[in-house]
């Protein structure tokens, strides 16, 4: 079996991949990765997988992910952490409070890095904003931006998703980026950038 050294201090990352990663043994390697600032997910995610190949010195992944507001010219965008810390998605709520259109989507990109090669995944997942907090923790849950965020098609949170309601949804929605790693690295297609 394939193994892959996943380097992030997030659990619900790690649970998403060992999940996903179907045929391949996820090694977990907690570090916290500095995040270089900017908008391009793509660019962060290079940058971590560098750092992380630099503290493991084995090929590795790192992942960095985005949540873009429509209404709010795509704020947080990646700054979602420094976002919750302060505002909260209590302040998120209270800045979409009189807007109509409450389009939304998480942006993801993992970055595979070997020491000489490196390769993109990326994915996203509409959705809009819910008028209120809604759900319960989950050992999945990746952010607190889960408990109002409504998948397409779906009029309830992912904090609210029942196992049932994420095996639908990943019926569904767009591959993730672990996924198409996966894919990829089990050598199933070179479709990836």
């Amino acid at each position: 079996m394939k193994e892959i050294v996943f380097v992030t201090s997030n659990k619900g990352k790690i649970a998403s991949a060992q999940r996903e990663l179907e045929n391949i043994k996820v090694l977990p390697y907690n570090a916290e990765l500095i995040e270089p600032r900017g908008d391009d997910i793509s660019e962060i995610a290079k940058e971590k997988v560098v750092q992380a190949y630099k503290i493991v010195k084995t090929p590795c992944i790192a992942l960095d992910a985005g949540f873009f507001i429509k209404e709010l010219n795509g704020f947080p965008k990646v700054y979602v952490n420094h976002t919750l810390e302060t505002i909260g998605i209590k302040g998120i709520l209270k800045l979409m409070e009189d807007i109509g259109d409450r389009y939304c989507e998480f942006k993801s990109c993992l970055a595979y890095y070997n020491g000489k090669n490196m390769k993109f995944f990326e994915s996203k997942s509409p959705g809009s904003i819910s008028k209120g907090i809604r759900g319960e923790d989950n050992e999945n849950k990746w952010s607190d931006l889960w408990y109002i965020f409504e998948p397409l098609n779906f009029n309830k949170t992912l904090a609210e998703f029942s196992e049932k309601d994420f095996e639908m949804y990943n019926r569904l929605k767009e591959e993730s980026c672990i996924k198409k790693f996966g894919i990829w690295y089990r050598g199933e297609t070179n479709e990836y950038r």
